[in-house]
């Protein structure tokens, strides 16, 4: 089980699913380009010292993620898609991608995602935080997997 994040735009966000890869043990991988310095200290102070204990990966583009990851099944989370996680059945191996804040992902990047997953959620509001999406995402999924860490 892997988190993806294309093209993260606010270090916050990136510095809290740092923290919940090293928590959940899921390796993090980062698309890029990023809308901050890799070196911001907003990372670090998000991520605090749980930042060296995940499995970090930056990608230079989409085109190098999906080179490197082409034989894993890609699951995306958007607000667009139309089947909830929560009856959907995850692999072990599963890439969980998230897009950009401001924007999801374009076209072609979904495109190449084999599962597009939306969490429920009000019809009245329009999205979850990237962090908060990204745990209830990778909990499941680890929970389904039989991958959770133990208590």
């Amino acid at each position: 089980m892997r988190i993806a994040l294309f093209e993260p735009e606010i270090a916050g966000n990136v510095g809290a699913v740092l923290r919940l890869g090293a928590c959940m043990g899921v390796a993090v991988d980062l698309i890029e380009p990023m809308g901050f310095a890799w070196d911001d200290r907003r990372v670090r102070r998000t991520a605090m010292d749980y930042i060296d204990h995940v499995d970090i990966v930056r990608h230079a583009s989409w085109e190098d993620f999906h080179a490197a990851h082409a034989a894993s099944r890609l699951t995306l989370f958007s607000s667009k898609a139309a089947q909830s996680p929560y009856g959907h059945v995850f692999d072990a191996e599963d890439i969980l991608l998230f897009g950009k804040e401001s924007a999801g992902v374009p076209p072609h990047v979904a495109e190449c995602c084999k599962v597009r997953l939306r969490i429920p959620m009000r019809s009245d509001v329009r999205s979850l935080n990237l962090a908060t999406s990204a745990a209830l995402a990778v909990v499941e999924a680890l929970r389904q997997t039989g991958q959770l860490p133990p208590l």
